[in-house]
């Protein structure tokens, strides 16, 4: 079949033989998604869920730089600073995208080439078959920005070897492949040179192939990712990552002497307090829930409540709209956020996002 394509502003839309392809096409902004964007998404998902001529889908990202640098955070601390009442409209139009993804009738397969954080990891780490490179970059950063982790990963993170899932949600820190696949956020490794030959072979395959055929078909271009760090940390990690609150957690990081553990603790001590105090208490939660669905709605009762707070609005500030990187955290220190303080965060104040899945 002769490849084809559509283009439809922000999202490309192209068959490569029974293979449907998405591609995001802001390469500019490295692929950051916007309400235009998910409102394209959501109609094509069910149509090629529903196209008998169409195997699979797959996931990919315009340009050099990545797949998907999360969500379009600008608009939203725009929006949130002029008290638009619609400000919430990306998260309730995206959240369901991420489950839609997770609970896709047809193989899924999401290239995670360079840069996927945030948002990113909502479209891919979701799918059935996540792919990484060697350029992959991937992190949840929300804490860094005065935000938490949501689009599922809640769900996701807790579900890492050990406490995988709370370094990555509190630190926000930046891993590559093989930790992207240790952490059970993607699946395997192909060289980023050998993507647009995956593709072709993926649409060579039949309308209606497995998911097996189509793991078969990935391994054949498989490569092994290297050596994890985060595998090799992994004992320290959960030694000083299983505690309920972030204090025991840095008194637990103080105690140790390697390197790892200085640049954890750094990292944390840039981060928002009551991020941080909010985030581990949503991995908590997030371990315990029984569906993706209880998660991404507990994160966006969050969401909500936190564009109402300052941490949001001055993270974003220092690290993308003035760019000095030194945000002015409010409290700035974790022992200022109570628990008290934390509960209103967690106070469900909007419809269900996902009524016909009432918990």
């Amino acid at each position: 079949m002769t490849d084809t394509a559509s283009q439809t502003d922000e999202v490309l839309f192209d068959r490569i033989g029974s293979a449907a392809v998405i591609r995001l096409n802001r390469p500019k902004a490295l692929n950051s998604l916007n309400l235009a964007m998910v409102r394209l998404m959501k109609p094509a998902l069910d149509r090629f869920a529903q196209d008998d001529t169409v195997s699979m889908v797959i996931l990919t990202g315009e340009g050099e730089r990545g797949l998907c640098a999360g969500g379009d955070i600008r608009v939203i601390h725009q929006l949130g600073k002029a008290g638009d009442p619609d400000v919430t409209r990306f998260w309730r139009e995206e959240f369901p995208i991420n489950h839609r993804i997770a609970h896709y009738p047809k193989p899924y397969v999401a290239l995670m080439d360079g840069i996927v954080m945030g948002g990113g990891v909502g479209v891919a780490s979701h799918g059935r078959h996540r792919i990484v490179t060697e350029r992959t970059r991937l992190a949840m950063p929300e804490t860094g920005i005065g935000y938490v982790p949501d689009v599922g990963a809640t769900w996701l993170l807790p579900r890492a070897p050990g406490e995988t899932g709370t370094w990555l949600g509190l630190t926000g820190e930046t891993v590559g492949p093989a930790d992207a696949i240790h952490s059970r956020l993607a699946d395997i490794c192909v060289p980023s040179e050998r993507l647009p030959d995956l593709v072709h072979a993926l649409g060579a395959m039949e309308p209606g192939a497995a998911d097996a055929d189509v793991r078969a078909v990935l391994d054949r271009f498989a490569v092994a990712p290297g050596e994890s760090r985060l595998g090799g940390e992994q004992d320290l990690i959960d030694r000083c990552f299983g505690f309920d609150t972030v204090e025991e957690i840095v008194a637990a990081l103080e105690r140790e002497t390697a390197e790892f553990a200085r640049t954890t603790r750094e990292a944390l001590a840039r981060r928002s307090p009551t991020s941080l105090k909010l985030t581990l208490r949503l991995l908590r939660l997030g371990r315990d829930s029984s569906s993706l669905v209880e998660c991404l709605e507990r994160e966006f009762t969050v969401a909500e409540e936190i564009l109402k707070h300052h941490d949001f609005y001055e993270g974003v500030r220092a690290a993308i709209i003035d760019k000095d990187r030194d945000p002015k955290w409010s409290p700035a220190r974790l022992e200022d956020v109570g628990q008290e303080d934390l509960d209103r965060y967690l106070a469900v104040g909007h419809p269900a996002l996902f009524a016909e899945h009432r918990l």
